[in-house]
């Protein structure tokens, strides 16, 4: 039986600085970063005390090109106004708050590689 979701890989063009962004702006961990050889390089960021983590691939190892704001993922935040007001002061460029049409509250932003995330409150 399957228990939980262990990663989901989004593609980075500089993991280094997808490192940054992840760890350094958003607070993240760095869960994993083992080599596999003189290229691939797997390395995973996930929330502090999250189970699952985003792989940040590298594109010549998945065989295709970068394509810009290609994830769906969604975070949940316990307080959206505070996760905003932390990231904003990090230099991530979140979008306005808005009420969904089920009632929660939520916004986006985007990693430097066009990755973009739903942030609910919830």
């Amino acid at each position: 039986m399957i228990s939980h979701l262990h990663s989901a890989t989004i593609l980075v063009t500089d993991q280094e600085e997808a490192l940054r962004f992840y760890v350094g702006k958003l607070g993240w961990e760095k869960r994993e970063d083992n080599r596999f050889g003189p290229a691939h390089r797997f390395l995973t960021v996930a929330p502090p005390g999250g189970v699952t983590a985003i792989v940040l691939g590298q594109p010549e190892v998945y065989d295709r090109a970068v394509a810009p704001g290609g994830t769906g993922i969604t975070v949940i935040t316990p307080d959206l106004a505070a996760a905003r007001a932390e990231m904003t002061a990090q230099g991530v460029a979140v979008g306005e708050p808005q009420v969904m049409p089920w009632g929660a509250k939520a916004t986006w932003f985007a990693d430097p590689f066009g990755n973009e995330y739903f942030l609910l409150e919830g």
